[in-house]
């Protein structure tokens, strides 16, 4: 196995109010991206692609219930997630996973003209853009 690039992400962690929540609308969306299950514990979970991995974590050290995109802090990630036809279809299945779909207005440019993506919201206020490839 080679190893990762300097500088190259290697986890993101995000912690959750409420894990199994969490859990449904992270794991149905990581699962349609190709993230497959890497870890599991009494407060967690993880998904790997490649290197990469992703937590969601239900910490008892959290010190507020919510997090706000709209505050300093993470305000978004966003994925590669295969051409128009795949990023249509996963707009139109997020609602049955806990996901809402951001500024419905302007979608699926809502990024600007020429930027194919979608936006997506969960219970827990975190939001997921969707870039579609050419």
């Amino acid at each position: 196995m080679n190893q990762p690039s300097m500088g190259a992400l290697h986890h993101v962690e995000l912690w959750v109010p409420e894990l199994e929540r969490a859990n449904s609308a992270w794991s149905w969306l990581l699962g349609e991206l190709g993230y497959t299950p890497f870890q599991s514990w009494a407060h967690g979970r993880s998904w790997r692609l490649g290197e990469v991995y992703l937590v969601i974590e239900e910490s008892p050290a959290l010190s507020a219930p919510g997090h706000d995109r709209l505050r300093p802090g993470l305000n978004h990630l966003a994925f590669h997630a295969g051409g128009p036809g795949l990023v249509d279809r996963l707009v139109d299945e997020a609602p049955g996973h806990g996901w809402t779909l951001l500024f419905p207005d302007r979608h699926p440019h809502a990024g600007g003209d020429g930027h194919y993506a979608a936006y997506l919201e969960n219970a827990d206020g975190f939001e997921v853009e969707l870039v579609a490839e050419d």
